[in-house]
């Protein structure tokens, strides 16, 4: 037996109330004898009539205004999620924490992006800021995003890991040219200027050896105990969209990552936050305060480094700001005395991937 409920669409609800509120002033004022009169109290009574009315109205469209703000917040942060996914708070060993805080409050959607994947060529991450931020960025760190989740798994070579992520950006602003423009007529093989993105490949070896390529993007810092420094001091490849690539594409070696250590990856969203008066965010400053204090976890790493943003800028950033912490937390295991020298295994032994536990939500702030 199949039971049908009647149903009241929500548009004819959201205009019932202001038109009842407007017939009834309308009626009070054509029908209501009080209204006729031209007396002093009479006029009073019919002014607070409408004032009511108007009040009722205005009431009523900022509550319709504030819900489907709610709506349009709680799908851009369903969108955000589904392209930042949370990140497991470990992978092959490593200790990881992220969170994303975007300039656009309104949205809560933003235009950096971040992504950590455990592959059989080693941990593989990258840290990329979209120029401009809100929904409209949401597209091309989708088509970044979207790339290297796949190309990780199948090139080898960090190098090829790059183009394919160079490809997918040019053939994404091509087709949103194409649709913004449709009368354009783009080659397939069209350049579209005015739109780059800075971005970081980084692999971390079983071995905790570091590899990176840099595409205008700031290099993370590497924290060893209480010693805050850059991981690499070497002058960066231009951004990905203005200009192609080079022919050569050789990964930086970068030192390694020793059980004990942490990298810190942020966008320069983070440097570049300004307080009242107009003095820059020292992240090298805030990290260095940061380890001082026991323990050093990713986790207490990010909750700092957020607070002090926060403080410095009073909530007022103009920039995106996204911040990633690997913390390798493999253990050191010594072979026996059988003529084998020492070696080190990981959190994976023998390069097999573990099974992802206790899942840590990425913090949209």
């Amino acid at each position: 037996m199949f039971r049908i409920k009647a149903r009241v669409p929500r548009k004819v609800l959201a205009l019932g109330l202001p038109t009842a509120w407007g017939g009834m002033a309308i009626m009070y004022k054509l029908a209501c004898p009080l209204a006729q009169e031209d007396s002093f109290g009479a006029r009073i009574v019919t002014s607070a009539v409408f004032f009511a009315v108007g009040t009722g109205l205005i009431l009523h469209v900022r509550h319709a205004l504030l819900r489907e703000l709610r709506q349009v917040r709680k799908v851009a942060g369903a969108a955000q999620n589904a392209l930042l996914r949370p990140l497991p708070a470990r992978i092959d060993g490593l200790n990881v924490a992220a969170a994303q805080l975007s300039a656009d409050r309104s949205a809560c959607v933003g235009g950096d992006l971040y992504e950590v994947i455990a592959t059989e060529h080693g941990v593989r991450a990258v840290m990329g800021d979209v120029r401009g931020h809100g929904i409209a960025a949401m597209g091309t760190v989708a088509a970044l995003l979207g790339s290297f989740r796949e190309a990780v798994h199948d090139e080898p070579d960090l190098g090829q890991v790059l183009r394919r992520l160079e490809r997918a950006l040019a053939r994404h602003l091509r087709e949103r040219a194409r649709d913004e423009h449709p009368a354009s007529g783009l080659e397939p093989d069209t350049p579209v200027a005015e739109e780059f993105v800075t971005l970081l490949l980084l692999e971390i070896g079983p071995d905790g050896e570091i590899t990176a390529l840099n595409c205008g993007h700031p290099w993370p810092y590497l924290l060893s105990g209480t010693s805050v420094a850059p991981l690499a001091r070497a002058d960066p490849l231009p951004p990905l969209g203005p200009f192609p690539l080079p022919t050569e594409l050789d990964p930086l070696p970068c030192g390694s990552l020793l059980p004990g250590d942490s990298l810190v990856l942020y966008t320069d969203g983070v440097e570049d936050a300004r307080d009242a008066r107009g003095r820059f965010f020292s992240l090298q400053a805030a990290l260095i305060d940061a380890v001082r204090h026991d323990p050093i976890t990713p986790q207490t790493i990010l909750s700092t480094l957020f607070t002090a943003l926060i403080r410095h800028t009073r909530g007022r950033q103009a920039d995106d700001i996204a911040l990633l912490v690997l913390r390798n937390d493999r253990t050191r295991l010594h072979c026996d005395s059988l003529g084998a020298r020492g070696c080190d295994i990981g959190g994976s032994a023998a390069g097999a991937r573990p099974a992802t536990t206790n899942p840590q939500p990425t913090n949209h702030l």
